[in-house]
């Protein structure tokens, strides 16, 4: 029962932790493309139309976007707010499923002053859509050198018009606001070549190696490409420690539980004390009497977890299907069922099971049957 009821424990922890993993990778998977190029050398890299061309005919690529990035100022009335503004091209919305996570409006029209922006940043500006009585101004430092005579000369600026808003978390909500990407080279006085990165979807069959590998011969090697997980080092380490962290608390109590194992099979030693003094003096070597409880002691491991690992993927497709357990009254607690899980449980229950067998099998002595 021990045994059951700490290989199901694990199970469902595991796959409780593969649910919220995830959940909370689905809010950056809206916002953050398969592949990121961006420059070694500086903000910016140009793209000519051979590279162009050689870039649409990579096998592994579905389609890709071109991206001016860059943190501005951006000023509502009397409040103002330095964030991320971000140019993207018409591909956008095939490499991003950015409008998925429209809370209210509409995509921007390209060639147009038309913005979308995030609620965080809306709430912060008090901007509310299609507001023609005031004014949402973008400033953007104005390249080159020289000493600034005005204020005013310091700056490029232009007048947007927020026409949607995006929710996707409380971070992302407040970092980027989504621009053509004409409106964002002109801001910032970039030829029509020039991006701050591009974008890349890739096809579900890709070999991101070697798109990887195609990439720097393309562009000489002066990018970088990261992938969606580099692109989140810190939460997908944040992530994995928890996992890890979760596994190791749960293995230690399934050892606990194993103690139970030693302590039977050393009582079932003892109570078969006399049986196995008989087999000893008919010839049975002490070796063989020990595998006998390491076979009984594995078996009990083994059948043990099959029937824990059974419970917790019942448990586990019951609350995929029903829904049983709630975080809100509309988010229902994630959970995954991935064989993967299957597998890390049954093997720690196996290789605990064996090595407490093994202990306690290690009691058959010469000197316990004298």
């Amino acid at each position: 029962m021990g045994i059951i009821v700490g290989a199901m424990a694990l199970f469902v922890v595991l796959s409780v932790f593969s649910g919220l993993k995830v959940f909370s990778l689905s809010f950056t998977n809206n916002i953050d493309p398969d592949l990121k190029i961006s420059s070694t050398l500086g903000k910016s890299f140009t793209i000519n139309p051979s590279q162009e061309e050689q870039l649409k005919k990579i096998k592994g690529i579905a389609s890709y976007s071109k991206i001016i990035e860059e943190r501005v100022l951006f000023v509502y009335g009397d409040k103002q707010e330095v964030t991320y503004l971000k140019g993207v091209d018409t591909q956008f919305r095939q490499v991003n499923p950015i409008e998925q996570t429209l809370y209210n409006g509409q995509w921007f029209a390209y060639n147009t002053a038309q913005v979308v922006l995030g609620y965080g940043l809306a709430q912060k500006l008090s901007i509310g859509l299609m507001d023609y009585n005031t004014n949402l101004e973008v400033f953007v430092p104005k390249p080159g050198k020289g000493g600034i005579s005005t204020p005013e000369g310091a700056f490029n600026k232009t007048t947007i018009f927020p026409i949607g808003v995006y929710a996707i978390s409380e971070d992302l909500d407040s970092k980027y606001v989504f621009a053509d990407l004409g409106l964002a080279q002109d801001l910032l006085e970039y030829d029509r070549n020039r991006i701050s990165s591009i974008e890349i979807k890739e096809k579900n069959d890709a070999d991101e190696t070697t798109i990887i590998s195609e990439l720097n011969r393309i562009f000489n090697k002066k990018i970088t490409v990261k992938n969606r997980a580099q692109l989140n080092e810190s939460l997908y380490k944040m992530l994995n420690t928890e996992n890890i962290a979760v596994y190791l608390i749960f293995t230690l109590v399934i050892i606990i539980a194993l103690f139970n194992l030693i302590g039977a099979l050393i009582m079932m030693i003892l109570d078969k004390k006399g049986n196995l003094k008989t087999l000893f003096n008919l010839g049975v070597e002490i070796k063989s009497l020990r595998k006998i409880f390491l076979l009984q002691g594995t078996l009990l491991s083994f059948y043990g977890g099959l029937i824990g690992l059974a419970l917790g993927i019942v448990i586990v497709l019951l609350q995929q299907h029903f829904e049983w357990i709630m975080i809100t009254a509309t988010l229902a607690y994630p959970v995954v069922f991935s064989l993967e899980n299957v597998a890390i449980v049954m093997t720690t229950i196996l290789i605990l099971g064996f090595i407490a067998s093994w202990i306690a099998s290690s009691r058959v002595s010469e000197k316990l049957l004298e």
